[in-house]
């Protein structure tokens, strides 16, 4: 079992940033890949970006290229997303995954909101 715990979440102006973290526990060790989705209100749920935990390189959707990073801090299990240049098109609640051996595990979620 993997347990996975965002943070980071909340409220940004137009053109803010906001960081998200998603803490990983358990069995992290076979762990091959972390990342995020996203799901507003009446839309399915949006890969929003990837990150192999071995190295490699991160995907992205392409509506937040260039504005948003994922990267991973392994010595501390855990992934980020940073959100820069955000528009109100970013507000969603925000749930980490990680994949291991197979079996796609989540976090309870995070929203952010993006309104002046």
């Amino acid at each position: 079992q993997v347990q996975l715990v965002e943070s980071g979440g909340g409220l940004a102006q137009p053109g803010g940033s906001l960081k998200l973290s998603c803490a990983a526990s358990g069995r992290t060790f076979d762990t091959s890949v972390m990342g995020w989705f996203r799901r507003t209100p009446g839309k399915e749920r949006e890969f929003v970006a990837g990150i192999p935990w071995s190295g490699g390189t991160a995907s992205y959707t392409d509506s937040v290229k260039g504005r948003f990073t994922i990267f991973r801090d392994n010595a501390l299990n855990t992934v980020y997303l940073q959100m820069n240049s955000l528009n109100s098109e970013d507000t969603a609640a925000y749930y980490c995954y990680a994949n291991v051996l197979g079996v796609r595990y989540w976090g309870q979620g995070t929203q952010v909101t993006v309104s002046s």
